[in-house]
């Protein structure tokens, strides 16, 4: 590795994994994110990539390879109703420090400093069944950055959005990115997202085929498209 490569804040090396079933889902797969970039995993419904993000939660356990993670792992799904777990916006992103015995002042200025920087300070005391889908997704996120999470992965985080919520989101997980030097591994069907990101995977039938510069991995993947349709 040299002096100007970033070091990995994800690591996996030649992860295989199959259902009980026997079904295989993912064939030797192989990546590495650089800390304090914003990668994403593109792929069609069913070609792997939501189970190749599980894998890497912790959340599945593989069959065959490994994975290395460098520093506090955080995940946002694709539902946030599914993690939001308290009735109003603080309490939910001060839920996940409970486990940390901090002090109702550290505590309070943790909570304020992460719906700051997702710009939701303003909303703190707003039940959280008022919030759209795109303010529950940057709830969730600041609940990673409050705990001081490094590496935040996100299963098709815009799928349950409007278009406009969705570039509203992927905007300002990149600016997060860049302004706090977090490291994000976005899953994505999305063509138009790879706008956002440092680079990228493309993953089809559980094997990783592609990666690196998105913008000639999206004109390549449109150019396909058309392609089909013609």
């Amino acid at each position: 590795m040299t002096e100007s490569t970033p070091l990995p804040a994800i690591e996996v090396k030649d992860l295989s994994f199959a259902w009980k079933s026997g079904k295989t889902v993912l064939d030797r797969c192989s990546l590495s994110v650089p800390r304090g970039q914003f990668w994403m995993l593109l792929g069609t419904n069913g070609s792997g990539k939501s189970t190749l993000l599980r894998l890497i939660a912790g959340l599945l356990t593989p069959q065959v390879g490994t994975i290395d993670i460098h520093g506090g792992l955080g995940i946002v799904f694709q539902n946030p109703d599914t993690q939001l777990v308290m009735p109003t916006v603080g309490a939910d992103v001060a839920f996940g420090l409970v486990s940390e015995r901090l002090t109702p002042s550290q505590v309070r200025h943790r909570v304020t400093e992460a719906l700051r920087a997702v710009n939701l300070v303003d909303l703190i005391r707003r039940p959280t069944y008022a919030l759209s889908g795109g303010q529950k997704q940057r709830v969730a996120i600041a609940g990673a950055i409050a705990r001081q999470i490094e590496v935040i992965l996100f299963d098709e985080p815009t799928a349950l959005l409007d278009p406009d919520a969705q570039l509203d989101l992927v905007a300002q997980v990149q600016e997060l990115v860049r302004s706090r030097g977090l490291t994000a591994l976005w899953v994505t069907h999305r063509l138009e997202e790879l706008d956002y990101c440092d680079g990228a995977f493309l993953i089809e039938q559980g094997k990783v085929v592609d990666r690196g510069d998105p913008e000639p991995m999206r004109q390549r993947l449109m150019q396909e498209a058309t392609l089909v349709d013609i």
